[in-house]
């Protein structure tokens, strides 16, 4: 004889049916609420780092690239650096200085007009170890100084916003900040608008002499700063790099101009590592001052 079979009521049938959709719904939205970030902006996913546990050789770089030229930057092994990939920038922050390592963007000609005007709402990115807070920078007798540059984010509300990232920010004189540095960013504008691009790559330099720390999270003060540009939709691509000492610095902006391969030295980065031999030469050994302020 069959054993008696238990018979399932009506109602037990409906409960296990609605629990079955309700779960079935739950992995639905949390599998398309994973792939809805978007594109150029900064996730916990996209962010990487380089402190020596990594792979030897690990390069940081964007997207962006042209005639053979990519925006990428290689750094030395053990250097701490948390890649954030920003709307239309990238960061290599530097969790042991409090600043990045160097900010990295490509600035069209149509880039630098704008309806969105600056926020000036600088803010700590919770994402990244070691960002200081507003605080850290008060009554510092330093500006918040971007290296990836307002004036070049005018085109988007979201880069605008997020260049005010403190990942993006260094101690900075105001004769500095105010002066010589935003004039070289003015004069990037100038040369975007006349060579279709630029790629620019601008950070803090630190010498073992540069001791000096601001705020609670103990902010690292650079003595200098370097901005390597590079023009790469031109029919001969070329490049130029400027250092600037962290104080006022008077005098024409052809005294500061330099070669990338100078800056190379200086930091120990190496700035568009897959270039061929030939166009390396070309862009990171020469810097003619004189070719890149001439007006169109």
């Amino acid at each position: 004889m069959c054993p008696n079979k238990r018979n399932i009521s009506p109602r037990a049938l409906f409960i296990i049916f609605a629990v079955l959709i309700i779960i079935g719904l739950l992995i639905w939205w949390s599998a398309d609420r994973d792939s809805s970030n978007p594109d150029h902006t900064a996730t916990t996913a996209s962010a990487a780092t380089h402190d020596g546990s990594g792979n030897p050789g690990e390069t940081a770089h964007s997207s962006s690239s042209q005639n053979g030229i990519t925006l990428e930057v290689s750094l030395p092994d053990g250097l701490p650096s948390q890649i954030m990939d920003y709307t239309g920038f990238s960061v290599s922050f530097n969790r042991d200085n409090h600043t990045p390592n160097y900010s990295s963007w490509e600035l069209t000609g149509s880039e630098t007009d704008g309806a969105s005007t600056r926020t000036n709402k600088f803010l700590k990115d919770d994402r990244v170890a070691g960002c200081p807070t507003t605080r850290d920078y008060s009554n510092s007798g330093y500006d918040r100084g971007h290296m990836a540059p307002a004036n070049d984010m005018k085109w988007s509300e979201k880069a605008m916003a997020d260049c005010f990232y403190l990942t993006n920010i260094c101690p900075q004189i105001h004769e500095l900040n105010n002066g010589a540095w935003k004039t070289l960013e003015q004069k990037c504008q100038i040369w975007a608008k006349r060579d279709n691009s630029l790629y620019i790559i601008a950070g803090p330099i630190y010498t073992d002499n540069d001791t000096k720390r601001v705020g609670d999270i103990g902010v690292r003060v650079p003595s200098s700063f370097f901005k390597v540009i590079v023009a790469p939709e031109v029919d001969s691509p070329r490049g130029i790099a400027f250092v600037y000492p962290n104080m006022k610095s008077p005098g024409n902006m052809k005294d500061y101009s330099c070669t990338i391969d100078k800056v190379e030295e200086i930091t120990g980065y190496d700035f568009f590592p897959t270039l061929s031999p030939e166009l390396e030469r070309q862009i990171e050994s020469v810097a003619d001052f004189k070719e890149w302020n001439k007006k169109q």
